[in-house]
């Protein structure tokens, strides 16, 4: 006898099967298993794992045999080692995750590719093996003005140059791991509409992802959701080596959401990189400025950003290069030293947030900061800032504002400072101290409006 109590338990029952049968259907299959479907088996055309070196030029004839027909090619498990081959117009070339291995043999390049459409490389272990490149390439993988270049789920290690090098051109760099590169994990002039993310990335001589142009102009890059850790610089410099993320001369680039551990100079560096967006990204241990937007550039957005060691938290200056224009919002800056990379002339280390001319700085908040919390210009070189609505606790001045003769107007209110053993606020004439805590005794100096601040 069917009760009311079975009736219903047996729709239940069907229900779940049913959403478990929908469930199977829309998972998304392995990408390994989705690429084996239509594509030539490299073992069947006589491109075995272990057969050594001389296989090259048979790996070279099946790829270009593949991309006339239009078919990817599957690399079964195995090591294959691999020297000088140029990749083909449409080459589709896939393998399985951890177990396909694509060893450098030296004497010459890896893989190259120049002036094509599409070049697909996805479920690969590539290695270097840290052996010799030659001067016709600057990195493992070697990219030039191809339309759109696809490195999906693959590990690149162990590159005697970088590991990737695009020029003037695009594509996806998603869901891999990057190592042991003597240079930069990815080094990318000229890109057009390349995106990188959910990428790590670590162990790297000279830098992490590279955002680059030979002229400034519109690059539009997105860098987004990687994991990039312990950066060295050991080509030495004063920040052109050792960062994270490196933009340099290329506007509308957005960094996102990026994880940034370790760097010898700064997590994310953006020099002459207009409209610059730099947001949501957590930044620690930096050797020198956590986050920097410098010289030339005209408009960057840095928010919700937390950084937690460095020597310098934020600083976007340079006025007298041209560097203007920002708003810094909603950051998190802590923890920070006195002593950097190098030898400073300037400003040196040990302040929270530096900003010059056309910037709003609000909502951020500073602490642990043991020079300067806030900076407000450099010398003469100020103009425009309205500072509001921040807190800076434990830091010997709160904020240190320029009160050189042509320095230009700031707004400092609505901001609360903690713990500021000698000032609050205090006028500077670049590293000198010359008034008492402006917070408290008010403004003599007709280019600032101080008001409504709050000390304890």
């Amino acid at each position: 006898m069917v009760t009311r109590r079975s009736f219903l338990s047996g729709l239940a029952l069907g229900a779940a099967g049913a959403a478990t049968g929908a469930q199977a259907q829309t998972q998304r299959m392995p990408i390994f298993d989705v690429d084996l479907r239509g594509s030539i088996d490299a073992a069947a055309h006589g491109v075995r794992s272990g057969a050594g070196d001389r296989k090259s030029k048979a790996f070279a004839k099946l790829l270009k045999d593949a991309a006339a027909k239009n078919m990817p090619v599957f690399l079964p498990p195995g090591d294959y080692v691999i020297s000088n081959l140029t990749l083909p117009d449409n080459t589709r070339l896939t393998g399985v995750p951890g177990a396909t291995r694509i060893v450098y043999g030296g004497d010459g390049h890896l893989f190259a590719a120049d002036g094509a459409a599409r070049i697909e490389l996805a479920n690969l272990v590539i290695d270097g093996a840290n052996r010799w490149l030659d001067d016709s390439v600057q990195g493992l993988l070697n990219f030039s003005a191809v339309a759109d270049v696809t490195i999906e789920n693959c590990e690149i290690q162990g590159s005697a140059k970088s590991a990737i090098y695009m020029e003037r051109s695009g594509g996806r760099i998603e869901r891999s791991r990057i190592s042991g590169a003597a240079e930069h994990a990815i080094y990318a002039i000229d890109s057009q509409t390349l995106s990188v993310t959910g990428n790590h990335v670590f162990d790297c001589g000279n830098g992490g992802i590279l955002i680059h142009r030979w002229q400034t102009g519109r690059d539009g890059s997105i860098v987004s959701g990687n994991r990039i850790a312990r950066i060295s610089a050991t080509r030495g410099g004063t920040g052109q080596y050792g960062n994270g993320i490196n933009i340099f001369r290329a506007d509308d680039v957005m960094i996102t959401n990026n994880h940034v551990s370790g760097c010898a100079f700064s997590a994310i560096r953006a020099n002459a990189g207009s409209n610059v967006q730099i947001s949501g990204n957590t930044c620690l241990d930096s050797g020198e400025t956590a986050i920097y937007s410098e010289f030339g550039f005209t408009g960057a957005i840095v928010n919700g950003n937390l950084i937690d060691g460095a020597a310098n938290g934020i600083l976007i200056v340079n006025f007298n290069e041209g560097g203007r224009l920002a708003t810094v919002t909603g950051n998190v800056v802590r923890n920070l030293k006195l002593d950097g990379p190098y030898l400073h002339d300037g400003a040196g280390f040990g302040f929270g947030i530096a900003v010059e001319a056309d910037t709003v700085l609000s909502g951020n908040t500073v602490e642990n900061a043991p020079k300067w919390g806030l900076v407000l210009g450099w010398g003469p070189y100020m103009r425009g800032l309205v500072v509001n609505g921040n807190l800076v606790r434990n830091s010997p001045v709160g904020c240190a504002v320029t009160v050189v003769e042509g320095a230009g107007s700031a707004l400092i209110s609505g901001n609360i400072f903690e713990e500021t053993q000698t000032a609050a606020i205090a006028g500077f004439r670049w590293n000198e101290r010359t008034t008492d805590d402006l917070a408290t005794a008010g403004s003599a100096y007709p280019h600032l409006t101080i008001e409504r601040n709050r000390t304890g």
